[in-house]
């Protein structure tokens, strides 16, 4: 038995002009995220990059169309909008006024009386209240806005 050879059709070689007129250099990424144009013959780096389309443009030489059409993303300063106060907030506010401490079913009723606060329309917002001081005395500990005085009695600290 023979073996048959089949002769695939190779692609031509690149002429040493061709080489000479295209640099030989390199995309690297770094552990930041960032990308660098790194000739291949030790010399100096270029870069950074923030998108691996504009080093190549550096590689070849074009300018990046792509980073004159999309400017940096920057987070835009917002005007400060009167935010509702969040139900913590409120609580925090009327135990600071109040010179007693108070259960959250106490401290629901004083938000709504003095409009700080209202509930959405759930049944039971004392529950989330209480629920919602408890957590924030356990994360935060001694920074924490609240102290727990009784059993479900909460002041201000």
């Amino acid at each position: 038995m023979t073996k048959k050879t089949t002769s695939k059709a190779k692609a031509p070689k690149a002429t040493k002009t061709a080489k000479a007129a295209t640099p030989s250099v390199q995309v690297k990424k770094d552990g930041k995220g960032r990308f660098w144009v790194v000739p291949k013959d030790g010399g100096a780096e270029q870069g950074p990059y923030a998108t691996k389309q504009e080093a190549l443009a550096a590689k070849t030489g074009a300018p990046a169309a792509d980073a004159k059409a999309k400017p940096a993303k920057g987070k835009k300063a917002k005007a400060p909008t009167d935010k509702k106060l969040s139900a913590i907030d409120a609580a925090a506010q009327v135990l600071v006024s109040s010179k007693e401490p108070l259960n959250a079913k106490e401290m629901i009723e004083a938000m709504a009386a003095k409009s700080l606060w209202t509930s959405p329309g759930g049944k039971t917002p004392h529950a989330t209240l209480y629920s919602a001081i408890i957590r924030e005395i356990s994360v935060k500990g001694k920074e924490s806005r609240f102290t727990k005085t009784e059993r479900g009695k909460f002041a201000a600290k």
